[in-house]
């Protein structure tokens, strides 16, 4: 129902909201209140103007969202599917190719189940495609899409939930429990669940800044994330004579095992990532003959896929993560590693573009290819048990090494965090369980403890029995009879 009966007060600040949306538009339909919070003064001032312009207009005003009936009729207009289109080109031109591969990811998740009704459904996989490769890929744009796909499409196009109708939070449950299962209806991933529900959110978000939707739903919905472990498992960390046995191993699993034996170590004694040392260039690298050596890391190039960079290559070659475009990260490594970087020049020399380490046919390493190499070497290095551990069961696990290596042998979290291209407080949180303190004289002070409470504790039952004795004795004398014999016992 729809109402003329509309009063809108003054904008009003509130206290309560500390820097959170503060500003606040309060109206009355019909007898029913309304309100509205901001984070500004003028997202608060824009938004009252549009109701008082609605109402002067004599617009009828909906009396169970209160808003103007011609706002419910734009956001009615605009279904799911148009808004992550729209959400997608927005966010594209600035985001990592990672993060576009992300991005769509989430929402080939949540799209096909914000349906009003699946009558006439195409094949889920065909479905997928469309989106993936289509619908959600601004690189296509041009191309023409196969008949099969551009019917998916059209019959998304007449199915697709307006976004309106997402302020039903059963929807959202909906997109949600989708977020948290995979293809095959098995539980995902903790980290997978959390990604694809930020993307969700913030496409949600983007609705509201579109006018689309006046508050994000989900913090509405009463659902919750499975927990991420944050903290890296110390049974993936590897110590230096392991690692060293697995890297003597790497040449004799793979016809290019010995090329990726520096690879390899680069993440264990300088404490990369993969993607850092794959765009490792000799000009990058300081290596004198003795002692330490220095290299100076100015990118990284991990692998993403053709469909999500601008220039239609595997890996978008960009600045290091978390930091500014051209910011570099210096990094000390140890004669180990200059001593092993030297070798591998020595024997393989670099790309034409001054890469160390290269494809059988010049390209980036990849990482199906490395990773299946690794796999081989732990199994011909490690004992059965080790083998079948989480022991440096991938590639990444020797960064995990180097840094716990690194925060054990006494370096300044600080140092640690700028070797390692971390946030110190971050470093703390993932490597907390991997740094061993004085825990043999923790041990010690609570096994102490323990006697000493063991002790007490016997020196009180004594006193109390003995107290007890001393009772009975003088009830005896007393005259109150004898005490039985298991009474005294019991005591």
């Amino acid at each position: 129902m729809s109402s003329y009966d509309v009063k809108i007060h003054d904008m009003g600040k509130r206290d309560d909201r500390g820097k959170g949306k503060s500003h606040r538009v309060r109206w009355v339909v019909a007898g029913k209140r309304f309100e509205r919070s901001f984070t500004t003064k003028a997202l608060a001032d824009r938004f009252r103007s549009d109701l008082v312009k609605a109402a002067a207009a004599g617009e009828p005003f909906d009396e169970i969202t209160g808003l103007p009936e011609s706002r419910l009729r734009e956001q009615d207009r605009t279904t799911w599917y148009d808004h992550a289109r729209a959400y997608i080109e927005m966010k594209w031109p600035h985001a990592a190719a990672k993060s576009r591969k992300s991005m769509v990811d989430a929402l080939l998740t949540v799209t096909p189940v914000l349906i009003v009704a699946d009558r006439g459904a195409p094949d889920a996989e065909t479905l997928r495609l469309a989106l993936y490769r289509w619908a959600f890929n601004p690189n296509t744009r041009s191309e023409s899409v196969p008949a099969a796909e551009e019917a998916a499409l059209a019959w998304l196009t007449r199915q697709s939930l307006p976004v309106s109708r997402l302020r039903d939070t059963d929807h959202i449950r909906t997109a949600l429990n989708a977020c948290s299962r995979r293809l095959d209806g098995k539980p995902a991933a903790a980290t997978t669940v959390q990604r694809k529900r930020a993307v969700f959110y913030n496409a949600l978000g983007y609705a509201v800044e579109r006018n689309l939707l006046d508050f994000n739903p989900i913090d509405r919905t009463q659902w919750k994330a499975p927990a991420v472990a944050e903290a890296v498992d110390r049974r993936v960390v590897a110590n230096t004579a392991q690692v060293e046995s697995l890297l003597d191993a790497v040449p004799a699993v793979h016809p290019q095992g010995a090329h990726l034996v520096a690879f390899f170590a680069c993440l264990y004694f300088a404490g990369f990532r993969p993607s850092e040392a794959a765009s490792l260039r000799r000009a990058d690298c300081h290596l004198p003959e003795s002692g330490w050596g220095r290299i100076d890391l100015a990118e990284t190039a991990p692998p993403t896929g053709a469909d999500w960079t601008d220039d239609g290559e595997v890996r978008q070659v960009r600045g290091l993560k978390h930091r500014a475009e051209t910011e570099m990260r210096s990094v000390p490594i140890p004669p180990d590693l200059v001593r092993i970087l030297r070798a591998h020049l020595a024997k393989f020399g670099t790309a034409d573009d001054g890469r160390l380490f290269r494809a059988a046919r010049g390209g980036y390493l990849v990482e199906s290819t490395y990773g299946e190499i690794w796999r081989d070497a732990r199994k011909a290095a490690l004992t059965p048990e080790q083998a079948v551990s989480p022991l440096a069961g991938r590639p990444y696990d020797l960064r995990h090494a180097a840094v716990t290596l690194w925060l054990n042998g006494g370096v300044p979290a600080t140092e640690v965090a700028s070797r390692a291209g971390h946030g110190v407080a971050v470093l703390l949180k993932v490597y907390a369980g991997c740094i061993d303190g004085d825990e043999e004289h923790i041990n010690q002070q609570i096994e102490r403890a323990i006697k000493a409470s063991r002790g007490r504790g016997r020196i009180r039952g004594n006193r109390t029995q003995n107290s007890a004795r001393s009772t009975l004795k003088q009830q005896v004398k007393a005259g109150r009879g004898s005490p039985k014999r298991s009474s005294l016992e019991n005591h």
